[in-house]
């Protein structure tokens, strides 16, 4: 069977496999995720004063400077947090368990991150931008290079802890209730796609990046369950972060840490709906990669 491998990550789940306890075990994880991030802010504030934490608050909301998009990202360390609280207190299981054998999910974060980037990087080129969608410079390329460590890092917080909770914990507990692969497949997708909706930021685009997302729910949904790690659908995810957050960002929305900004916003409707198509031939053609380097 095709999704064999998936009984490594569904196998810890079987003991605690009730859909309730799943649901407390998310309120539970949401709650102490908003605690830590409300005790964060509290603290920041104290130590850099009212008025400074005012224009800090003001850059975090837009992602507009460096710091703003670090700090964004890196806060995504209190989810990893709250999430292994839930498992150890509500299910009885470790973080790892959600991850699958760690070497192997390493090895395998290798082989498909470096197969993704290579397919990104290709596009890139095959690709030209038009003069109306022709990338402007944004970072100094030094400052850039500087903080791409840190960067490379915050992403790998970020990306891992909605992966650890989208497919690791929500897709392997539904599994392990669940034998159809629909429930355990869609679900997780689905509920990744609802967390983008943001009319505020999207506008009219908003179904369609909420549509984008739930199709890589799916995607990173099958690569997990043929792998029995979350290291490709992790390695997925942090090449498409990089290239939307850290290489080129639309103008204005989390672009502080871009080397390059595109002449549009997200709310921009013409310009979203015309690289869609693209997008989502990239996140099929990605997907595709991962499974090809997954076997070798």
């Amino acid at each position: 069977m095709r999704y064999d491998a998936h009984e490594r990550l569904v196998a810890p789940a079987r003991a605690s496999n009730q859909p309730l306890l799943l649901l407390a075990g998310l309120v539970l994880m949401v709650l102490i995720f908003m605690a830590l991030n409300l005790g964060y802010s509290i603290l920041h504030s104290a130590l850099i004063g009212p008025e400074a934490w005012g224009v800090l608050a003001a850059e975090l909301a837009t992602g507009g400077t460096p710091r703003a998009v670090l700090i964004n990202l890196f806060l995504f360390i209190f989810l990893i947090v709250a999430l292994a609280a839930a498992l150890r207190a509500l299910h009885n299981r470790g973080l790892l368990s959600v991850i699958g054998p760690l070497p192997l999910a390493i090895q395998q974060f290798r082989q498909v991150g470096l197969a993704v980037l290579a397919l990104f990087a290709v596009v890139s080129l095959l690709l030209p931008a038009g003069e109306a969608m022709q990338p402007a410079p944004n970072l100094a390329p030094g400052t850039w290079i500087m903080l791409l460590p840190l960067a490379l890092l915050a992403l790998l917080i970020q990306t891992g802890a909605e992966e650890l909770v989208f497919r690791g914990y929500l897709q392997s507990q539904l599994a392990a209730r669940f034998s159809h692969p629909l429930v355990w497949l869609a679900l997780p997708a689905l509920c990744f796609a609802v967390l983008h909706y943001d009319p505020a930021t999207h506008g009219q685009n908003t179904w369609l990046v909420v549509g984008w997302a739930a199709l890589f729910g799916l995607a990173a949904a099958d690569l997990t369950a043929r792998a029995g790690t979350l290291g490709p659908a992790i390695a997925l995810h942090m090449v498409n972060n990089l290239s939307a957050i850290v290489l080129v960002a639309p103008e204005g929305n989390f672009d502080g840490l871009a080397l390059y900004t595109y002449p549009f916003s997200l709310d921009d409707a013409a310009a979203i709906w015309a690289w869609a198509p693209v997008d989502i031939m990239v996140l099929f053609c990605g997907w595709l990669i991962a499974r090809i380097a997954l076997r070798r």
